[in-house]
Formats: C-alpha cells, structure tokens, sequence
C-alpha cells in the first residue's frame, strides 16, 4: 500500500482509547516579521524513535487549522501552494516573500524537500480553497501525508514540521493567533502505528506548548 491512511470512509480510521500519547507537544516557532505577517512554524514534537506519517480528519475528528481573531489572514503567496510541495524554492530569488508562504507538510519545507533530499507529500480529500483564500483547514474525511517508507516523516532534533502560516495582523504569538484540533498518524520506536486525536496547542508565550486533548485520544497499533 501507499500509505497505511485509508480514506474514502470516515469509519477506516478505528482508534482505542490510551493515556499513551507518542506525540508529546505541539510547539509553535516565531520567524517574526517577514514582510507580509507574522511567520509561524508548526512542529510535532514526537518521543525518540517516532516518525510522523499523516495529519487526517474523519469521522471521529474533524482537523482544522484556523485564526482567532477574524480580522486576521493567512498570507498566501501567487506563486505558492497550499502544500509544501508546490513552492519552488527556484522562484526565491524572483519572488523572496514565497519563502513565507502558508502551507501544511511533513518535515520538508518546499518541493526540493529542504532539510531532506526530497518531498513526496500526497494529500487527498482535503478542501484547500478557504485555506488559499485566507482562511482556515477543516475536513472529517481528507488528510496530508507521506508513506512509511519516506524519510521526511523523521524528526530532526524530535520534532516534525506540520506546516507554515504567515498571520497577516499577527501578533506575534502563535500559540494565541492560531487555532484548531490535530488528528496525527504516525509509528512509534517498535514500528507500531498510533493515532492521536485532538492535539491542541496552549497560549504560552516562551515555553513549549503542552499537549491539550480536546475530544478523544486515540491510538491504534499495528504489527
């Protein structure tokens, strides 16, 4: 298989309750000012040996990505991408401001797959038009994702990239600017397959966000 995401029924994705969380925290890096908003960074910070495989909404967790305050804006550059793939990093010299583009991904910053040596990010079922337009992510049935197989779902220094948001009428803090609920899909140091709903982020200015469920926490294992 592709990946072991099955999309296309809400009901593919089957998760037991667990304390056991194999990603530890969501943390939201600052680059400041880039020009067109405040640049954020999202990471998945994962325990030792874990990898990152999939970012998913069904029918047992909506994914969403928003804004808290309405007169706020995610940037989006013409020559950009909802995904990490479609932003050429060729075009930099052109078009610098497309480094500060909005996008989700796995690990990899742009098409060249920077930090890694390439970027294989699929998605499908996911809605990116409101998110191209400005505004947030939300699906019950859609995910971005990388195979097992791919290198880019490997923390560097623990923890994954998850996506990129320039805040037009940001703040500054990320962790009050945005909004929203994970569903995340990964393998563990045994090679085991977890899903963990409803990660969240805490308003915490200088410290590493804490790991807030909201809903169900879930993990499903897997030979």
């Amino acid at each position: 298989m592709k990946t072991l995401i099955v999309l296309g029924a809400a009901s593919a994705f089957v998760a037991a309750a667990s304390a056991t969380a194999d990603v530890v925290s969501i943390e939201i890096d600052s680059l400041g000012d880039t020009g067109n908003g405040i640049t954020y960074q999202m990471y998945a910070v994962v325990d030792e040996g874990t990898r990152i495989d999939a970012l998913f909404g069904n029918s047992q967790g909506t994914l969403s990505i928003g804004l808290a305050d309405a007169s706020m804006s995610f940037y989006q550059n013409v020559y950009g991408n909802a995904l990490s793939t479609g932003n050429n990093p060729m075009f930099y010299p052109l078009a610098p401001s497309l480094e500060y583009d909005s996008f989700v991904t796995i690990g990899a910053l742009d098409a060249s797959g920077n930090p890694y040596g390439s970027n294989n990010l699929l998605d499908i079922g996911i809605d990116f038009s409101g998110f191209e337009a400005g505004g947030g992510i939300e699906t019950d049935n859609g995910s971005w994702f990388v195979t097992p197989a791919d290198d880019q779902g490997n923390p560097i220094d623990g923890r994954v990239l998850i996506g990129q948001f320039t805040v037009v009428g940001g703040s500054g803090d990320g962790y009050a600017d945005l909004t929203g609920l994970l569903n995340i899909q990964g393998s563990d140091a045994n090679g085991e397959t977890f899903q963990n709903y409803g990660l969240n982020w805490i308003p915490a200015p200088g410290a590493l966000a804490l790991l807030g469920i909201a809903g169900v926490a879930g993990r499903r294992r897997r030979r």
